[in-house]
């Protein structure tokens, strides 16, 4: 079946161009200026609205009053469908430091679910529990641990949907750790961790090139007694081959810094994450099921109010944020989808929109609004609201 979108105002990675873009069967077919006749496509009018490649979101817990440490299908099946709704069309599902039982019964659900055609599911994210429990923010302290040699090789010789992992360099153990994660080909992440320089530097020789939530649960300049050291933030700016991700709510990270890091780290190499909870997209903020969490001014947070505790952002709101905070669109949506599938390593398929590759594609107005979801080519349930056009 094809599918048309026509006169939109098309990102490629070449740049925006008034365009049509043609889907078959889940793929892009074509991106053209020229009129195309095809009599049997399903054709939406985009004209004057932005047409981007569909958000790849590389850091997320829940959504619609669930979440992925559930660990069952339903569970994962209910999150995805309510943040595609707002724009994102691939999923990293995110586990937070738990008993080991939770990740083998998300191991079995997600290694099912990946295998359907059409899935929106890119593996599987776990955010410890090698973790520096100074820095645990809303996990939870008795599920942390330096590493455990024979729990993580058991996983990671056991399955391939663990994409990415994340932990504190510093703890003892993790540069054997981060070392059998490059021969897995997965991720690393520094995370919830106190590393200064040397011992970033270290993991990145290692392997782990990248930083979760930067500016959240990690150190910054400080004092240690009267002289100044450099924290984990400085140390992954210094460090150009690092990547970095951050919840751009406009509540985890102020717009100024939102601002700095780009211009730092530029869009390249920066991405863009809800860590949403099952209160996002459309959940109940009063049915948290973690009962030290609360939903307030707009954010998840601890509720003694000593952290913040991940967000209710959606993929549209991060967008509108970034734009907000004075960066271009162009590049935040790369921030969105180009620069989290490169980092994946999954830009052969996805993150850009170009002839071949998967047809994941949000539809926004001048006002970042979502207008239309399509997600490997199937048009998402109540996002179809730009007019269906009749004939061709």
């Amino acid at each position: 079946m094809f599918l048309k979108i026509a006169g939109g105002k098309v990102l490629t990675p070449s740049g925006t161009i008034n365009a049509n873009v043609i889907i078959k069967d889940g793929v892009i077919e074509e991106i053209t200026g020229s009129p195309v006749e095809i009599p049997d496509a399903k054709v939406y009018d985009a004209k004057g609205m932005s047409v981007v490649p569909g958000g790849i979101d590389l850091h997320i817990h829940g959504g619609g009053g669930r979440e992925f440490e559930e660990a069952t299908e339903d569970a994962f099946r209910d999150v995805m469908a309510s943040h595609a709704r707002f724009g994102t069309t691939s999923f990293l599902a995110t586990l937070p430091a738990c008993p080991v039982e939770t990740i083998w019964k998300a191991i079995s659900t997600c290694e099912k679910l990946i295998s359907e055609p059409g899935s929106p599911l890119l593996g599987l994210h776990l955010e410890g529990p090698y973790l520096n429990p100074h820095k645990v923010g809303a996990i939870i302290p008795e599920y942390v641990t330096p590493p455990i040699e024979e729990d993580y090789k058991s996983i990671l010789d056991s399955t391939k949907v663990i994409k990415r992992w994340d932990f504190a360099p510093e703890l003892p153990g993790t540069e054997a750790f981060a070392k059998c994660l490059r021969e897995h080909s997965v991720l690393a992440s520094l995370a919830h961790t106190e590393a200064e320089y040397s011992q970033v530097l270290k993991a990145f020789e290692c392997g782990c090139t990248h930083a979760t939530h930067f500016y959240n649960a990690m150190t910054s300049v400080h004092n240690v007694r009267e002289y100044k050291h450099e924290g984990t933030i400085e140390s992954v700016y210094l460090i150009p081959g690092m990547t970095v991700e951050v919840i751009a709510d406009g509540k985890h990270v102020p717009p100024t810094i939102l601002r700095l890091i780009y211009q730092i780290k530029g869009a390249y190499r920066m991405a863009l994450i809800t860590d949403a909870l099952a209160a996002s997209a459309g959940g109940d903020v009063n049915g948290i099921s973690d009962g030290r969490v609360i939903v307030e001014d707009g954010v998840c947070k601890l509720s003694d109010r000593s952290a913040l505790a991940g967000s209710v952002a959606t993929m549209d709101v991060l967008i509108r944020t970034m734009v907000s905070a004075g960066i271009p669109f162009d590049d935040v949506i790369r921030m969105s989808s180009e620069t989290p599938a490169r980092i994946l390593g999954v830009e052969d398929r996805k993150g850009t929109l170009q002839k071949g590759k998967d047809a994941d594609i949000v539809i926004y107005d001048n006002d970042i609004n979502v207008k239309l979801v399509v997600q490997k080519g199937r048009v998402i349930p109540g996002t179809d609201t730009l007019q269906e056009c009749p004939g061709t």
